[in-house]
């Protein structure tokens, strides 16, 4: 492994604690909705309330959510996990207490592999636990020098994914954040919509000479983009450095990050565990997991996308890079297996889909999931390709009327007069007319210049209007030229 980057000879330290929102219709303790965007305390009954009286029902979903996670990261399942009273007082936590793990989470330890600069790496994981979300402070709309509260969010289940201190830049951090945002989405147990808060990170940051023990750390809270990631802990890491290079101590805190100044501010002084008074929590009994749940978990995960793509490598011959983006989401891998079936075409399958198909869903801002040309008639554009009856130019021609709406590639191929021009007879003609009326081209070829022949190759295209199959009309015009 390449040795970790230093920053004007300090070595930078960076774990991450990631908050995944699990993908259930209701909430870990209570039957109220977690849809996203409803008008504020709309979505709060009387447990997330907590009203006297109430008591906390887990969410048998949110559970299994957890195992799934657990089980791709290779991590212990624990057989048996408690729920504790995590203390603290803040106006959107009507409790007075979060729900949470401390002692014993239900995921332990695992790991998360990912690339950066073609390197591969692995990130440790320590644990991931259940807990709930607080409500919403709303600073905005509620009047002059007043805050509301929303909460809706009180009481939606969250996994906090804890890494070990292993990443050693901002640029590892952002892409061990992406491989673990990519597989909660392809497991299903988050949508990792980061704008409306289902994935959003906390970055542990702080700094050190090399081989001295760790610096004390300030951490990063509610970043909900990779980008916003990466300034928060870039600005964090010259700014510690610069306290410590100024004869100072760092304060341990936690921070905020400002994406209008691309700078981070002291919010409060640290916590510690004992801080929160942590204790088992009475109303929950502790969380059995039999081994028969988790075989069976196990036995309804996906292909995990490091096999699927293995798999590709292995079974259609893909390059490594090629394998990795049809792997980069499931929805993705999906429409690649169908559009590699109906076309035979592997190799040319995974062209399409990363060069104009990509670029389309990219200048669109969406997904594979919404792409508006399905895998059959994609397949049969790539035919026509294949068997030369269209050009790539003309092809891409195809594709943007199937983008638009049409359905038949040979019907549009026919309309827009795209056929490539495959009669030896007429190309001949062509290039006959070409050689004749470029005779400085055909001395220039004659003298060893190579510009030459495809200066006459473009010619043979203008004069066929874009027809002239390109590997055809060379040939010819290579035949022609030896003969004369």
């Amino acid at each position: 492994m390449t040795a970790a980057p230093l920053v004007r000879g300090w070595e930078v330290v960076i774990g991450l604690e990631t908050h995944a929102q699990l993908s259930t219709a209701s909430k870990i303790f209570s039957g109220a909705a977690t849809a996203f965007g409803a008008a504020p305390n709309t979505q709060a009954c009387a447990v997330d309330l907590a009203l006297p009286g109430t008591l906390p029902v887990l969410n048998r979903g949110a559970v299994e959510r957890a195992i799934r996670l657990g089980l791709a990261v290779g991590a212990k399942i624990a057989p048996q996990s408690i729920f504790a009273r995590k203390n603290y007082f803040y106006p959107d936590l009507p409790k007075g207490y979060q729900i949470s793990q401390y002692e014993i989470p239900v995921v332990q330890g695992g790991t998360v592999a990912f690339t950066l600069g073609g390197e591969a790496r692995t990130v440790r994981l320590t644990r991931a636990h259940l807990e709930e979300d607080a409500g919403k402070s709303v600073h905005e709309g509620a009047g002059d020098g007043v805050s509301g509260i929303d909460l809706n969010r009180a009481g939606t289940p969250l996994l906090e994914i804890v890494s070990e201190p292993d990443m050693r830049s901002s640029a590892e951090a952002v892409e061990y954040a992406r491989a673990l945002h990519a597989l909660v989405v392809w497991l299903g147990i988050c949508d990792g919509n980061m704008q409306e808060g289902s994935f959003r990170c906390d970055a542990n940051v702080s700094v050190r000479r090399p081989g001295s023990p760790f610096g004390t750390r300030r951490e990063i809270k509610n970043l909900n983009s990779f980008r916003f990631l990466q300034q928060a802990i870039d600005f964090e890491v010259q700014w510690q450095i610069e306290r410590l290079e100024d004869g100072l101590e760092i304060e341990q805190a936690t921070v905020l990050f400002d994406p209008g100044t691309g700078e981070t501010r002291a919010m409060r002084t640290k916590e510690d565990a004992h801080d929160y008074r942590y204790f088992p929590d009475p109303d929950l009994p502790p969380l059995v997991i039999a081994p028969q749940w988790v075989e069976r978990v196990r036995g309804e995960l996906p292909e995990l996308p490091a096999a699927m793509a293995e798999r590709f490598q292995r079974e259609d011959g893909l390059p490594a890079y090629d394998a990795a983006m049809m792997t980069q989401s499931l929805p993705f891998a999906r429409y690649y297996e169908a559009l590699r079936e109906a076309s035979g075409q592997p190799k040319l399958a995974a062209n399409w889909l990363m060069g104009e198909v990509s670029k389309r869903l990219n200048a669109e801002g969406m997904g594979i999931e919404r792409v508006p040309v399905g895998a059959a008639a994609l397949a049969a554009l790539i035919g026509r390709v294949a068997d030369g009856t269209v050009s790539h130019s003309g092809a891409r021609q195809v594709l943007d009327a199937l983008w638009s709406g049409e359905h038949d590639v040979d019907a549009v191929i026919a309309v827009k007069g795209l056929a490539q021009m495959n009669d030896t007879g007429a190309l001949e003609a062509i290039v006959d007319e070409v050689l004749a009326a470029n005779a400085k081209s055909v001395q220039e070829f004659r003298a060893g210049k190579d510009k030459a022949f495809n200066a006459l190759v473009g010619q043979v295209m203008k004069a066929s209007k874009g027809k002239a199959n390109p590997a055809q009309a060379g040939e010819l015009l290579r035949k022609r030229l030896a003969a004369s």
